[in-house]
């Protein structure tokens, strides 16, 4: 046998390295879904690194290509390019929220900022820069379909945007800042993961636990076991903090618990946020006025419907003007009842709101959520909820236990079209565990794009963190719990009926402000009785809900929705405050959001209580100047059911023109077009104003 040189051995040991990393070759898999029974965490540095590798390589061929640039040559090209990244990609920061660890998180920490620098390296190539600015000076002459114009457009402003305008030192400290900031939304979102994990509160005394239901005992005992305690264990998960905060008699234990929601990652030890908040409003603001905005508001806001602050500020404030007194209403009526059994002297604190409020709901309105859990089985709900997208749309789920999937938790679904086609696959994964993040979500391992008269599926995620199965009984869900899962899906929908031609229009890729409409718009199904009638019935008697608890549902609806809307406003205006300045930051966080949220402030607050520490959507999340969409959106979505309603909660003519215009086109045109052609006007805030009882 020759004796292989120390280069050719070097070689093989290579080779033989990319053929065990199955990110590296073909995925044999059904549908090429992630291969997540070999995927290891090893596998994923030197994946990432192959990725931007063959990406460079990518983009060196468009730069270097002797032709004059084209949109085909150039812009789809671009479009293109870095496949094998995108892939990887996708699976890393998943996992990152679902299904995270110390070992995946260090990873992170050392491939976070060479993958900014790495798109810094495309976005501010200036070779690819004038070749994309080539095309688009024609963009009038060339004849482009109305997608191909949308792309060319997306593809201009996005290297204007990240910077390819810039020169010298400017440029220079674009690329320090983008990757300072990578670094600390990394670091601030793995801050509250681990401060959430810390905290538990144990209790043995079952007699402190006075007015907890049975269901939520069940399953803090169930906690207290996993954890090798004894007694029962309740966590800041919202399956456990929201019924304990709901049910739990004991006053001291409800002020303990919310003390410890409420202060996360505001301790004196190494989770702690409020430096870290600083560092990303400010970063932000640097890389905003760096590319010529007064505030990063104005920069994002320059690819929304709403457009500018002022539209933002506008819509909020009407909110508050037109919510506010329902809302003051409500506060003094669930203060009254308090009253009548802590006597004259009482006032209500922000850890007896979900506790009186629930007993005054109980007595108007006869229903809690203890009532109807028993009715809210999960695999039936799923049922109800896959069923209600096949009345509307005609498509069908096939459960598939040989796509692998990343926990046992974790189920993977076929989806069909009406007409039988593969359509996506559907991943659900219901429960909270260690290594995933507070909150649901919907996201993608893998976009839609048509390539060669070949349209690729994508492969869709739901994630939540809904109530646990216990020994006794299988996972019951609040109402709550069943309008987030029918949120959810809708983005779900919105991805798994994507129809473009390129990734970067497809599906949910399109403005913030409407990308919560087709989520929002599923939650108006949860009180229509014809949808509750196809699958709400008993676990154990299989009775269906009775159709007087349905009515009460609906007659509930409304309930303290003027004090909800409030909430969700103040979060609004926190973040327009963080993202509005024109100077940077160096105050006293805690005292900055008190002052930021002051108008919709109908509880005492507490002095040491602090949601910009842990608010991941508006700092680690994407809606940094974007939490407003939810009630933007939730205006599109009144507006745009008012339409179900009048021609029938199952109309399959207004469900396929929702399909058509709105859940299949993404980006691909504004989507006011998109919705003006669905609803033939724009919307209007009346829609939701009589929709919760605010007007006739």
């Amino acid at each position: 046998m020759k004796k292989l040189t120390s280069t050719l051995v070097l070689f093989c040991i290579m080779n033989l390295t990319q053929a065990q990393n199955p990110f590296l070759g073909k995925y044999t898999t059904p549908h090429g879904t992630a291969p997540f029974d070999k995927i290891k965490t090893e596998h994923f540095e030197p994946a990432l690194q192959e990725g931007m590798k063959k990406q460079m390589a990518e983009i060196y061929a468009i730069v270097n290509n002797p032709e004059a640039p084209s949109f085909k040559n150039t812009i789809v090209a671009l479009d293109k390019s870095g496949a094998l990244l995108n892939r990887v990609q996708s699976v890393f920061s998943n996992l990152l929220s679902a299904e995270t660890n110390d070992d995946l998180q260090g990873v992170a920490e050392k491939m976070m900022p060479l993958l900014t620098e790495h798109g810094n390296n495309i976005s501010l190539n200036r070779k690819l820069f004038e070749r994309v600015k080539a095309v688009y000076s024609q963009i009038n002459k060339l004849k482009l379909s109305k997608e191909e114009n949308r792309l060319l457009q997306k593809t201009y402003d996005s290297f204007v945007r990240n910077g390819a305008n810039l020169e010298g030192e400017a440029k220079v400290k674009y690329r320090a800042l983008t990757s300072e900031l990578s670094k600390l939304t990394l670091q601030y979102g793995q801050n509250i993961l681990k401060e959430t994990n810390n905290y538990e509160l144990a209790i043995t005394d079952k007699a402190k636990l006075t007015g907890l239901p049975e269901s939520v005992l069940e399953a803090a005992a169930l906690t207290a076991k996993e954890k090798g305690k004894e007694g029962w264990v309740f966590t800041l998960n919202a399956p456990s903090y929201i019924p304990f905060m709901t049910y739990c008699e004991n006053r001291d234990l409800r002020k303990e618990l919310y003390t410890a929601y409420n202060t996360q990652c505001t301790h004196d030890n190494e989770y702690n946020n409020f430096e870290n908040v600083k560092k990303l409003a400010n970063i932000r603001l640097e890389i905003a006025q760096l590319l010529g905005y007064n505030n990063y508001a104005a920069y994002t806001l320059e690819e929304r419907m709403a457009e500018n602050s002022n539209a933002v500020y506008k819509l909020l404030n009407q909110l508050v003007d037109a919510y506010k007194p329902t809302a003051e209403k409500e506060l003094k009526d669930v203060q009254d009842l308090a009253i009548q059994t802590q006597g004259p002297d009482f006032q209500i604190m922000p850890w007896d709101w979900g506790f009186y409020s629930n007993k005054l709901k109980d007595q108007r309105f006869n229903i809690n959520d203890e009532m109807l859990r028993p009715y809210f089985e999960l695999s039936k709900v799923k049922e109800g909820i896959f069923g209600l997208a096949t009345r509307l749309y005609g498509i069908t789920f096939k459960k598939n236990n040989e796509i692998p999937v990343y926990n046992p938790d974790v189920d993977a679904y076929e989806v069909f079209d009406k007409d039988g086609k593969y359509l996506a696959v559907l991943y659900t994964d219901f429960h909270p565990r260690a290594g995933k993040r507070a909150g649901a979500w919907m996201t993608e391992f893998k976009g839609q794009w048509k390539d060669n008269g070949k349209d690729s599926r994508p492969h869709v995620s739901l994630v939540m963190n809904f109530t646990k199965p216990t020994e006794n009984k299988p996972a019951l869900l609040t109402f709550n719990e069943v309008e987030t899962f029918l949120h959810e899906f809708g983005h779900s929908l919105h991805g798994m009926f994507a129809n473009s031609t390129y990734e970067s229009l497809s599906g949910t890729n399109v403005y913030w402000d409407f990308v919560e409409l087709p989520s929002q718009i599923m939650e108006n199904f949860a009180i229509e009785k014809e949808f509750l009638n196809t699958f709400a019935k008993h676990y154990q008697t299989g009775e269906e809900l009775p159709q007087e608890l349905i009515q009460r549902i609906v007659n509930a609806s409304n309930f303290n929705v003027g004090y909800a809307c409030l909430r969700q406003v103040s979060f609004g205006l926190l973040d327009m405050a963080w993202y509005t300045r024109n100077a940077p930051f160096d105050g006293n966080v805690i005292a900055y959001e008190k002052e930021a949220m002051t108008k919709t402030q109908l509880l005492p607050v507490m002095d040491n209580g602090c949601m910009s520490v842990q608010f991941s959507h508006i700092f680690a999340g994407g809606y940094s100047a974007g939490y407003y969409s939810y009630k933007w959106a939730e205006v599109l979505d009144a507006d745009a059911f008012s339409l179900f309603k009048q021609k029938g909660i199952f109309n399959k003519e207004v469900a396929t023109s929702f399909r058509e215009n709105i859940l299949s086109k993404g980006g691909t045109e504004h989507p006011m077009k998109l919705y003006k052609r669905f609803r033939g006007q724009e919307p209007t805030i009346d829609a939701l104003l009589i929709r919760n009882g605010i007007k006739e």
